[in-house]
């Protein structure tokens, strides 16, 4: 089962330090909000009660002098002193008896009935209300020296209102504050990672060979440990490659004069065949053969020594690649291999020589050893000033889990039937490709085989 890509670690934390605001400003709205919200409420309601008794004061007082004209008093006095939207009912409990009103439109029944209630209850009531779609506090008292009851309605509009943009300053706020939370979290995070981004630097550094890379000391104690805990593991490591190295190339060293001793000696008894028998023939076969593949693999050691020392430098040549790279195949026997050139495939190229010759005449020894001789070679051109070159073969192939190995030292192919060769060819080519800017991979050949491929630049520059 494939694993399951998570978030990387910088927007996390970036998430967290938002979910972290957004959470810490809704609640901070919510209880602003409710405070604000039942702060002000409460005012209005406390102010309706006032303003209510105090009218209903102005009511007694008119009825003990001239109930007569309480409609009037009703529809001007009170009207004048009850504000914007905001309506005043006088109604006797006793049916048979008029009923007076600020507004000829609203009727005792337009209040709500648990003050209606409390009122004819001979009881005083307050409540929140919306009539006609507008919210009010409605406040009904009850004058017993008249058996009358007054009610007045409050309109919150202006509390709504003043509500509202509260609501609207602090939402305004929150998100603010959420966005400036995410910008400081997505900073802090930079901050935090980028020590570790040093380490990942410096790590690829030192994999693509970088081996003398070394991370600044930090001011940080926690990260100036992890710094010279990082520099004292890269010392370690580049000592025991240099160590090995070293080794690969003092063996090397020492085993070129007897390997080249050795060769003379076995060169002047091939020359003098005829003089020795048949039996010791075929055994002078074997050592001659065997001679010469082990003074191959050591030239093979010598060079991949220098060129892990990088003491091989760059010798770019203006050439004709296509007349090149006919006569590097016929040098290896592949004469009568066809060069396919596509077509804007620029034919003088700037690159090494000597390089170059490693890289395709290693391809076509490889073919010849592993897939029955190269089929045909191909050069075409690539984006970005590059070619590619191309050697197919007709062999078994490689298996999709070795296209990687085989370029390493040593590494065989399981299809290979015999071992023929130094296992250093396609080592050597990788490296050359590297040293020069390039890649090399292998790839299916369509209808079977396999297609060894190298891109490398146009324009190498030493």
């Amino acid at each position: 089962m494939a694993r399951q890509r998570s978030l990387r670690l910088r927007t996390r934390v970036t998430l967290f330090f938002a979910f972290i605001a957004l959470f810490a400003g809704s609640v901070l709205i919510g209880v602003t909000y409710g405070f604000a919200r039942s702060t002000l409420l409460a005012r209005e309601n406390s102010a309706a009660r006032d303003q209510t008794i105090i009218h209903a004061d102005l009511l007694l007082q008119q009825l003990e002098e001239n109930p007569q004209t309480i409609n009037v008093f009703v529809d001007t006095e009170l009207r004048f002193r009850i504000d914007g939207d905001g309506f005043a009912n006088l109604g006797s409990l006793d049916p048979t008896r008029p009923r007076a009103g600020t507004d000829t439109q609203r009727k005792i029944d337009d209040y709500p009935e648990v003050i209606v209630n409390a009122v004819e209850q001979r009881g005083n009531g307050t409540a929140y209300v919306g009539i006609d779609g507008q919210n009010y506090v409605v406040v009904g008292v009850y004058i017993g020296a008249f058996d009358v009851g007054y009610y007045e309605a409050f309109p919150l509009g202006d509390t709504e209102r003043t509500l509202r943009a509260i609501f609207t300053a602090l939402a305004l706020g929150g998100i603010g504050t959420l966005v400036l939370a995410t910008l400081f979290g997505f900073s802090t995070s930079r901050r935090l990672l980028r020590p570790l981004s040093r380490v990942a630097d410096a790590a690829e550094e030192i994999a693509s060979g970088g081996l003398d890379t070394r991370l600044d000391e930090e001011s940080d104690p926690d990260l100036d440990r992890l710094a010279g805990s990082f520099n004292d593991m890269a010392d370690a490591v580049q000592t025991r490659i240099e160590r090995e190295a070293r080794f690969a190339s003092d063996v090397s060293h020492e085993l070129r004069s007897p390997i080249t001793a050795l060769t003379a000696a076995v060169e002047v008894l091939d020359a003098r065949r005829e003089e020795v028998p048949e039996r010791t023939r075929q055994a002078l076969d074997v050592v001659v053969s065997q001679v010469r593949r082990f003074d191959n693999m050591v030239i093979d050691l010598l060079e991949l020594s220098r060129l892990d020392a990088g003491a091989t430098d760059l010798n770019v040549e203006r050439l004709d690649i296509v007349d090149l790279t006919r006569r590097i195949a016929a040098r290896y026997g592949a004469v009568d291999v066809p060069i396919e050139v596509a077509n804007q495939t620029r034919t003088e190229v700037s690159i090494d020589k000597v390089r170059y010759e490693r890289i395709l005449g290693n391809l076509v020894e490889n073919a010849q050893h592993h897939g029955g001789g190269a089929l045909s070679i191909q050069l075409a051109p690539v984006a970005k000033r590059r070619m590619r070159i191309t050697v197919e073969d007709g062999g078994p192939g490689v298996a999709r889990g070795e296209r990687e190995r085989i370029f390493e030292r040593f590494a065989r192919g399981s299809s290979a039937r015999h071992r023929i060769g130094t296992g250093l060819g396609l080592a050597l080519v990788a490296e050359h490709c590297a040293a020069m800017g390039g890649a090399a991979w292998v790839e299916d050949r369509q209808g079977g085989g396999a297609r060894f491929v190298v891109e490398l630049p146009s324009e190498v520059h030493e």
